[in-house]
């Protein structure tokens, strides 16, 4: 057993630079005093908090399926916690590994497929209307999109930085249309909150969280699939703008 380190170093070693408000505000505030409690036991792996938060998952998925929404929500919000709690101390104490993220993403996908077919399978059950199995396939397939955009997203990035010139700035195009967002962004990222204001979290916690613990869940979910929808699109749009400023540098570097 090591050494507990202080609050403010487990802060400085394990915080992200920007992460989602919903884990800033409600999550990180609670998982730092968690890390120093359990970083000094050597035992206590990433890849074992990943599954544990997957195992509270499924007592959430239980409970949703029953019908017990509140305990439902309490438990999708504690493994949600467990989860962050992984990549902490994979930061901390320099355990992390190749395949923990794999099982870490693979798990928190498979965690959101239970609970939705949970909460709005065991709503179906209950009144046989099938809007409910129509809202669980939307709720799969916007999480899923998500995270793949994500992905693809990311690859893309990755090639426009790793192939020709480096585009003096290939976001102008984007700042010049969304001044205001601009701003907003400078104030979001002071305070470590990323400009992705409603992302895949954010969705989870609106469907899984807030819906149940208020007892409305359509209203929640239908918000939560609207709004993540409408910043993946501001996402794609700054995507093809930046890809767009990045081809006609690359075509003037080549001319010159």
């Amino acid at each position: 057993m090591t050494p507990r380190l202080t609050v403010d170093e487990i802060r400085e070693r394990t915080y992200k630079r920007r992460d989602s408000w919903w884990t800033v505000w409600l999550v990180d505030p609670v998982a730092v005093h968690l890390v120093r409690l359990i970083a000094p036991w050597r035992w206590v792996t990433p890849n074992r908090l990943s599954l544990l938060a997957f195992g509270v998952g499924v007592g959430a998925a239980a409970c949703f399926r029953a019908g017990w929404l509140i305990a439902g929500a309490l438990l999708f919000h504690v493994a949600f916690l467990v989860d962050c709690l992984d990549g902490k101390i994979a930061r901390l104490n320099g355990t992390g590994s190749v395949f923990g993220v794999w099982l870490d993403y693979v798990f928190d996908r498979l965690r959101v497929v239970i609970c939705a077919l949970g909460l709005f399978g065991g709503q179906w059950q209950r009144t046989g209307d099938p809007f409910w199995i129509g809202l669980a396939g939307l709720v799969i397939f916007l999480d899923l999109f998500r995270y793949l955009n994500a992905l693809q997203m990311g690859k893309i990035r990755e090639l426009m930085r790793g192939d020709g010139p480096e585009p003096a700035d290939v976001h102008g195009d984007f700042r010049a249309r969304f001044g205001l967002f601009g701003r907003v962004r400078g104030f979001l990222l002071a305070h470590r909150i990323r400009a992705h204001v409603f992302s895949g979290i954010e969705f989870m916690m609106f469907v899984f969280v807030l819906g149940p613990l208020t007892g409305l869940v359509v209203p929640f979910t239908v918000v939560a699939a609207v709004l993540l929808t409408a910043f993946e699109l501001l996402l794609i749009y700054k995507l093809w703008l930046t890809t767009r400023t990045y081809s006609a540098e690359n075509e003037a570097f080549i001319r010159t």
